[in-house]
């Protein structure tokens, strides 16, 4: 992975190297307006904002469509592009990093739900009782796995001994083995960086081992050669100055801003718009040194290692009030929704070996320097500071100190080129990073999954 062109915008942060990925799943698409709609009718049923417990709930999960305001620009995208039908099948943008993580997590109950439904496990007649679809009873993998006694009045256990061949009766051991359940749906995640990089190069076609010099590569190929194509962009982005979608009467890629999700070919592996449309999230938080000595396997900068929290008796902690994140907007965005179950953090990683000065063998000189306040810190870069109004309004304030560096543990990888972008960010070796709590409306994202394996080979999902 990296550039093996030269490095124009001297960034040096993308120098090649060589790594391993496990085997994974990817979007063939980003995520649509439809697909995020279907998300957020969802968190408004289950909790209605005319409830003020969880009023924040649905609004904090909406994209920001003010994205698409300019200043000195007329669009009305603002106020058609996420709900109007004509948009249903195009990439959801104004959605932050934290939004996209949280409609991941909510992807994998909701698969999960229906999976159980399919084996006759959960029963496909369970939304017709409101009760079990209202607030804190609504269905979450946790709770299934730990065989929460508030499932235990829709979930079929002969049927659960059935798929896991456990011909018991014993509670404990059938809970402790749900997850041998044929039908468990692997979670869904933001890609690595790594992985995202490895998938839009499409390298598997044709290769022999390592050697690549055969093998053209997808950026090569934006042009079509034959037929109707020939000539024309097969990719979204911007030409020139002033150029969104080629020559007057001639659109050469038909889309001055964004545009359906399959509109163009695939790469070799399937996959739409690795290379225009929209840029994407990475799960990577972003540092400009890739630590390949630390690790060359499944790398991903951002582990942050958190664990269930236990009440006295032994049984999970479940969320009762809910958590916040702030948004650069100023609404909240959840950490978790109710009923689901409380995690803490054990170990957070995400600055281990990170470059700067506090990550060398002498940092401090055993002075014990705080590192958000230490003048020869590398990363000193702002904070994030609010208040709230008279109003209820959350108000972000202006960092006034002195900073150096704009790079944060909130700072996360961004891949790929958009409507918005040159042809220079089109290539899978570029990074950029961009603040997770803020939206734009040239970034999307996709989903991704680890492929499991069973003693009958490779599962499906």
């Amino acid at each position: 992975m990296g550039l093996v062109k030269d490095d124009v915008m001297h960034d040096w942060n993308n120098t090649p190297r060589r790594m391993q990925v496990s085997s994974f799943f990817l979007g063939e698409t980003e995520i649509t307006n439809y697909e995020y709609r279907e998300y957020t009718t969802w968190l408004k049923f289950v909790f209605p904002p005319s409830d003020p417990t969880y009023k924040e709930i649905y609004t904090g999960a909406l994209p920001d469509t003010l994205v698409w305001n300019n200043k000195l620009s007329r669009n009305d995208f603002a106020e058609t592009y996420f709900r109007s039908p004509e948009f249903d099948y195009y990439p959801v943008v104004g959605v932050s990093w934290l939004q996209a993580t949280k409609y991941c997590e909510w992807l994998t109950d909701r698969a999960n739900e229906k999976e159980l439904m399919n084996q006759g496990v959960i029963s496909k007649d369970l939304y017709t009782n409101d009760s079990n679809n209202q607030g804190t009873s609504s269905f979450s993998l946790d709770k299934y796995k730990a065989n929460d006694p508030e499932m235990q009045a829709y979930v079929n256990e002969q049927k659960l001994k059935q798929k896991t061949g456990i011909k018991t009766s014993n509670q404990r051991i059938l809970s402790a083995n749900r997850n041998a359940t044929a039908g468990i749906v692997e979670k869904f995640r933001l890609p690595t960086e790594v992985e995202w990089e490895f998938a839009a190069l499409g390298l598997q076609k044709e290769r022999e081992y390592n050697l690549y010099q055969e093998k053209e590569p997808e950026i090569e190929k934006l042009k079509g050669k034959k037929g109707r194509n020939r000539g024309m962009y097969l990719e979204n982005f911007k030409q020139g100055r002033g150029d969104y979608s080629g020559v007057a009467g001639w659109k050469n890629d038909g889309s001055p801003t964004t545009s359906d999700v399959r509109q163009y070919p695939s790469n070799d592996l399937g996959l739409y718009g690795m290379f225009g449309n929209v840029a994407e999230w990475t799960a990577d938080v972003y540092r400009p040194i890739i630590d390949e000595e630390a690790s060359d396997f499944n790398y991903y900068r951002g582990n942050v290692s958190r664990q269930l929290v236990k009440n006295a008796d032994g049984t999970f902690k479940k969320i009762e009030t809910v958590q916040y994140d702030t948004l650069a907007d100023g609404r909240l965005v959840y950490k978790g929704l109710p009923g689901q179950y409380e995690r803490e953090v054990v170990e957070d990683n995400r600055n281990f070996r990170d470059g700067d000065f506090q990550s060398s063998l002498d940092a401090g000189y055993g002075r014990g320097v705080d590192s958000t306040t230490a003048n020869y810190n590398m990363y000193n870069s702002k904070r994030k500071r609010f208040f709230v109004d008279d109003r209820g309004r959350v108000i972000l304030e202006k960092d006034t100190k002195s900073v150096t560096s704009q790079i944060t543990d909130e700072v996360r990888v961004v891949k790929g080129g958009s409507w918005l972008d040159g042809a220079y960010w089109l290539d899978p070796g570029q990074r950029r990073f961009k603040d997770q709590n803020r939206a734009y409306g040239w970034i999307g994202f996709r989903v991704a999954q680890d492929a499991k394996s069973t003693g009958k080979g490779r599962t499906k999902r």
